[in-house]
C-alpha cells in the first residue's frame, strides 16, 4: 500500500514508519506544521510541535530511507482545536484537545488529504491494536502495554478511518520500541516523551487561559453558600482539585475540600467534601463508533479520561432527532467527571466508540442523606494535558 507516516519528530511515529516500510509499504513522511507563525515554535517545548521536533522528524526519514514532506495544517489546527479549545472553557466545560486532534486533524483532515492524492492509509505511533475480521470488518483493540495504550484518545475514530489506518506499535512496550529506535540509528532512541498540550508554551493552562479570556472575576463558596474568598477566573480551578484553593481557614469538620461545581457565567466556584464528587450516571452527546453502534442495553467498560481506571457500566443509545444520547450507569461511582470530558465504551479489549459528556449526576450511594439526590456538574475540569503521540 501508499502509506503516509505521521511523523511528530518522537520514538513512536519514527519507529512506526519504519516498521511500515520493513512491511513492505510504499511510506511518505509527513510532519504537520501546526502553527500559523513558525517563530512561535519554542526552543525547549515539552508538547510534539516544535521547531526542533520537526527537524528530528526529518533526520528519522533520512535515516529510514523515505521521502519526507512538511503539511501546513495551521489554520486547521487553529479553527477545530485551538479555538474549540477556549470555546468549551468559556462555555464551562473541559475539553481534551488531543482527542479533539486526532478527530479533526489527523484522522480527518490529513487523512482526507492522503486519499485524495492516492495514498492508502495513514501511519501513526499510537498503542493500539486493529483486526479484521473474516468479513473484513476492522476493530480497534486496547494495546498490548495497557501502561502506554492510546486507545482512550483514538476513541473519536469511525469505522471507515480504522480502515485506512496502521498502527505498528500496538504489540510492543515502550523498552521495545526504544531499544528497536537506538538498534535502527534514530537519533530519537531516548528523547523524552511529550506532555502537555502543544500549542501551551510553558504548560501553564490557566495562565495561557487568562490571557486569551481576561480577568473574569468570581466567588469561591461552600455548599450552604457562604461566600469563603474571590477569584480572578473560574478557568484556573478544575472539578476535583484540592491543593491552591487559598481558602484561609478549614472546613468545620476539619476535612478538606473539593472543586464541586464551577459556574460558568456567574464565575461561582463551588467546593465541598470528597464524596460529593462522586458520580453515578453521565448522559453522552455526538458520539462516534468505531463500528456498528450499541443496539439495547451494553454491558461494558468506560474509561473516562486519559490513562485513567475502566469503570464497569451499564450503556443505553437514545436515538433522538436532535442527535443520539448515550445514558451510562456506572455500577461504581467515578470523581470528579465533569461536562467535556470523553467517555468512551469497551467490550473487553475493544473499543466500541465515544461520546462528549453533557451532564453528570452524584451517585446518591456516596451522598449524605440530607444532600440532593441528584447534582448535576457543570463545570470543567482540567485532564492532565496529553500530547497526541503519549
Amino acid at each position: 500500500m501508499r502509506v503516509i507516516a505521521a511523523m511528530s519528530g518522537g520514538v513512536d511515529s519514527a519507529v512506526a514508519a519504519a516498521r511500515a516500510k520493513d512491511a513492505g509499504h510504499d511510506v511518505t513522511g509527513v510532519h504537520l506544521a501546526l502553527s500559523r507563525n513558525p517563530q512561535s515554535y519554542r526552543t525547549g517545548a515539552r508538547g510534539c510541535c516544535s521547531i526542533e521536533d520537526s527537524n528530528d522528524a526529518r533526520r528519522a526519514a533520512d535515516v529510514i530511507g523515505i521521502p519526507f514532506y512538511v503539511w501546513d495544517m495551521s489554520d486547521e489546527f487553529h479553527d477545530e482545536v485551538v479555538e474549540d479549545f477556549v470555546a468549551e472553557y468559556t462555555a464551562g466545560r473541559t475539553p481534551n484537545p488531543c482527542l479533539r486532534c486526532n478527530e479533526k486533524i489527523k484522522f480527518a483532515a490529513v487523512l482526507d488529504r492522503a486519499l485524495a492524492l492516492g495514498f492508502d492509509a495513514v501511519v501513526t505511533g499510537h498503542y493500539a491494536r486493529l483486526e479484521t475480521g473474516s468479513d473484513g470488518t476492522v476493530t480497534m483493540h486496547r494495546a498490548a502495554d495497557h501502561a502506554k495504550d492510546q486507545s482512550y484518545v483514538l476513541g473519536v475514530l469511525t469505522a471507515q478511518q480504522l480502515a485506512h489506518s496502521l498502527f505498528p506499535l500496538g504489540t510492543d512496550t515502550k523498552d521495545e520500541v526504544r531499544r528497536e529506535a537506538e538498534r535502527r540509528g534514530l537519533q530519537v532512541a531516548h528523547k523524552p516523551d511529550s506532555h502537555d498540550i502543544c500549542f501551551v508554551a510553558d504548560g501553564d493552562t490557566p495562565g495561557w487561559l487568562h490571557d486569551k479570556l481576561g480577568t473574569k472575576p468570581g466567588v469561591i463558596v461552600d455548599e450552604a453558600g457562604e461566600v469563603l474568598r474571590e477569584h480572578e477566573g473560574a478557568f484556573a480551578y478544575t472539578i476535583g482539585q484540592r491543593r491552591g484553593l487559598r481558602l484561609g481557614r478549614p472546613a468545620a469538620d476539619g476535612k478538606p475540600r473539593f472543586v464541586l461545581d464551577i459556574e460558568p457565567v456567574s464565575g461561582t466556584v463551588t467546593v465541598g467534601p470528597r464524596e460529593h464528587l462522586a458520580v453515578g450516571t453521565l448522559e453522552g452527546i455526538r458520539p462516534l463508533w468505531c463500528g456498528n453502534p450499541p443496539e439495547g442495553e451494553l454491558s461494558c467498560t468506560v474509561q473516562l479520561r486519559a490513562h485513567g481506571d475502566e469503570h464497569r457500566a451499564t450503556v443505553r443509545v437514545e436515538p433522538r432527532e436532535d442527535g443520539d444520547r448515550v445514558h451510562v450507569t456506572l455500577h461504581d461511582p467515578a470523581y470528579g467527571i465533569a461536562p467535556g470530558q470523553a467517555v468512551v465504551l469497551y467490550e473487553g479489549s475493544r473499543v466500541v466508540g465515544s461520546a462528549t459528556i453533557a451532564s453528570t449526576t452524584r451517585a446518591t450511594s456516596a451522598a449524605p442523606a440530607t444532600a440532593p439526590a441528584a447534582a448535576p456538574a457543570t463545570a470543567p475540569a482540567a485532564a492532565p494535558a496529553t500530547a497526541a503521540e503519549r
